[in-house]
């Protein structure tokens, strides 16, 4: 006679269901996609000439000869964050945050995908060539990288507050505090870039929101990851693969 496995409850609430190695590798791209945009972009931006990192963000870096680079950039980790956003539906559904949260953090990563499409303007003297500041006549791509990179950043800001109160109701108040700190940086650096003032200030204050989003990402991934492989307890059964 078989035994039937019981989901582990976490902390009384919703049923936290142990992966199977398909949703261990999609909560992995989760872990991968910030390192490789920070590595990429920013190696970019110390060796590509003309770009100015305190006056630009790194979407600019879609320009010139080499623009090429930051496109797939853009959307190899929209893809990545896409494949996460699965990972985690599979880990919390049913439960809450189970369903939007993996929704908002899939729109994230299909902005980035959007953006990766419809390239920034080129602007504040890169590539090479370009006037200082921004660009005089804006084009329909440069107006579609803003929509959908700014969907894709309110998509993300959603996201931490929803999973933010999922890992409140489940006890884990370090994460969940994380995930409000890191929603709420970034509403303020996504005001101030959308201002379209390119002082230092407001850029490189956009880019360690950015910085921050993905550290975010990625710890959110890691947690899941090590959630689900927890036992249950004798008593209360064993976790069960979903």
């Amino acid at each position: 006679m078989s035994k039937t496995a019981h989901p582990t409850q976490v902390q009384g609430h919703q049923p936290l269901v142990s992966p199977n190695p398909t949703t261990r590798a999609l909560l992995a791209c989760g872990l991968v996609a910030g390192p490789l945009y920070l590595v990429v972009g920013f190696a970019q931006a110390f060796l590509r000439p003309g770009f100015d990192a305190a006056h630009n963000d790194l979407s600019v870096l879609a320009n010139g000869d080499l623009g090429w680079i930051q496109i797939a950039n853009l959307v190899l980790t929209g893809i990545l964050t896409l494949l996460c956003s699965i990972g985690i539906r599979r880990s919390l559904h049913p439960g809450r945050g189970g369903t939007w949260g993996p929704l908002l953090i899939g729109l994230y990563g299909a902005g980035l995908i959007g953006a990766g499409i419809f390239i920034a303007d080129p602007m504040n003297g890169f590539p090479p060539g370009t006037s200082p500041g921004h660009a005089t006549a804006g084009s329909v791509h440069g107006f579609l990288h803003f929509v959908t990179g700014g969907l894709g950043f309110i998509g993300l800001i959603a996201g931490c507050f929803v999973l933010s109160r999922r890992f409140f109701a489940t006890g884990n108040r370090g994460l969940g505090a994380f995930s409000i700190i890191t929603g709420t940086v970034f509403v303020a650096a996504f005001i101030g870039i959308a201002s379209g003032s390119t002082s230092a200030v407001i850029v490189l204050g956009f880019t360690a929101a950015v910085v921050l989003a993905w550290i975010w990402l990625a710890v959110t991934a890691a947690h899941l990851l090590q959630a689900t492989h927890r036992q249950a307890d004798p008593g209360r059964g064993q976790v069960v693969a979903k």
